[in-house]
């Protein structure tokens, strides 16, 4: 079974509507399973009706490793989802399962947007697809959310010095404390970043790449107070789900 190709738009990250972004992940195991799981959320979101007017957008990313799954939704609110939750969430995910069993789900968190940042026209490459996309995940020993916004801030500001080539946008969230299984009990921010491909994203991250030559700004960033650590999964665009009023 093949992957559908990749279709509908690309979310918005900064729309003023969205009152809670939820990312969360699946572990499938194999390329083969993840295409099949692919075709089996859409096939679901497909054959029924819009779950909830307060639902913006569904996005589905597929991992560069084989193995995971990647889903971006947009609410106008945390309450809506959970609603959703409550009435609808569970036959959805029967139908996948019975698609595809053994699917994992290793936890799903809300979260804020806080900043972007967008690269300038003239340094876009053009792409014949929607390119890269990098989540990385910055956790903090400090509780406090302006310790994560002053760093969002210290990169957003590396990044207008020293752009690097290749990254297309990168928006920053900010950890929301949420009810007790979205797993929001740490402090993190998230960066949804877009490049033009897996080649200029390795680049910049290589030691001899713009980041790793001695630049004051991001030294400052890989030495901020309080930052703890980072994980990062690469992905491609799959799916994009919008409600039906704002196609």
């Amino acid at each position: 079974m093949s992957a559908l190709p990749s279709s509908g738009p690309l979310p918005d990250l900064t729309r003023p509507d969205v009152g809670a972004a939820l990312f969360s992940t699946w572990s499938v195991g194999t390329p083969e399973r993840q295409r099949a799981t692919v075709d089996a959320i859409a096939a679901t979101w497909d054959n029924r009706p819009w779950p909830a007017s307060e639902l913006l957008s569904y996005n589905l990313y597929a991992g560069t490793d084989g193995d995971t799954l990647l889903h971006h939704s947009q609410w106008a609110g945390e309450a809506a989802y959970h609603a959703f939750v409550r009435t609808q969430r569970q036959e959805r995910n029967d139908e996948i399962d019975s698609a595809v069993p053994d699917i994992k789900r290793l936890g799903l968190s809300s979260y804020r947007h806080y900043r972007g940042f967008q690269a300038p026209a003239a340094a876009q490459s053009e792409t014949v697809d929607s390119g890269l996309f990098v989540v990385v995940e910055i956790d903090f020993s400090d509780p406090d959310p302006q310790a994560r916004r002053s760093w969002v801030d210290l990169v957003i500001e590396a990044l207008e010095n020293e752009p690097d080539p290749g990254l297309i946008s990168a928006d920053f969230h900010l950890i929301v404390d949420g009810e007790r299984h979205l797993s929001t009990d740490r402090a993190r921010v998230l960066n949804y970043a877009r490049w033009t491909g897996a080649e200029t994203y390795e680049a910049a991250m290589a030691a001899d790449g713009p980041r790793g030559g001695g630049s004051s700004l991001w030294d400052k960033v890989r030495d901020f107070p309080g930052r703890v650590g980072a994980s990062s999964r690469s992905y491609r665009f799959r799916r994009g789900f919008v409600r039906p009023s704002a196609a």
